[in-house]
């Protein structure tokens, strides 16, 4: 009697370990990627719109170049450069104590040292040039009294001194601001107070205080 052996058929075991690797490597990587899309990578290009937006909801409002008002006898005025900038943001507080412009040549303009103004009825505009940018600053009532008083270099009253920004106390450095019962300007080299209920002027001189002569 004559026996066949048949060989049993193997199948390909290690084809289909590696094709099941390979799919589940490439899942893997699928996976890996959904991650980095919806995660930190996401988040890295989120900076730079961030920054875009904040840029634009930044810019300081700009200031208008001119700014037209009725003087004396409804004259007109049209103040330009850093004192428009400053009557255009200042407070209606301000501008009711500023009152109507003052007109003519001796009342607008330039002064030797380089100081632009603009005189009202209750107080100046002031600032050390006409560049754009260039802060201005608004002195009122008393204070701009005394500030115009001639002084000698100390600043002691003289009839042959020096007032206002070519005088001792320099240019304006801040608005009238309100300390206490006092009204305080400063200036590059002092200070004037006003106290309103005693109609007292005080003017302080590189630290040392002098007669207001007012």
């Amino acid at each position: 009697m004559t026996y066949t052996i048949r060989k049993r058929e193997r199948k390909p075991v290690r084809t289909i370990a590696f094709r099941h690797a390979a799919g589940v490597g490439l899942a893997t990587i699928a996976l890996i990627a959904v991650g980095c899309g919806n995660g930190k990578g996401g988040d890295a290009s989120a900076p730079p719109q961030i920054a875009v937006n904040a840029s634009s909801t930044s810019k300081t409002p700009t200031q208008p170049s001119e700014v037209k008002l009725n003087g004396e006898g409804d004259v007109g005025v049209t103040l330009t450069g850093p004192i428009a900038a400053k009557y255009s943001s200042a407070t209606e507080t301000q501008k009711e104590a500023l009152g109507k412009p003052l007109t003519g040549d001796r009342n607008a303009g330039t002064r030797e040292s380089g100081l632009v103004f603009q005189q009202f009825e209750g107080g100046v505009i002031t600032a050390k040039n006409d560049q754009a940018g260039t802060p201005a600053y608004i002195t009122l009532g008393k204070i701009r009294e005394a500030w115009n008083i001639p002084r000698d270099p100390t600043g002691v009253p003289a009839i042959t001194g020096t007032n206002g920004s070519a005088g001792p106390l320099g240019f304006p450095t801040s608005d009238e601001d309100a300390v206490g019962d006092l009204h305080v300007s400063n200036f590059e080299h002092g200070k004037i107070e006003y106290n309103p209920k005693t109609s007292q002027v005080e003017v302080t001189v590189n630290g040392n205080v002098v007669p207001s002569g007012v």
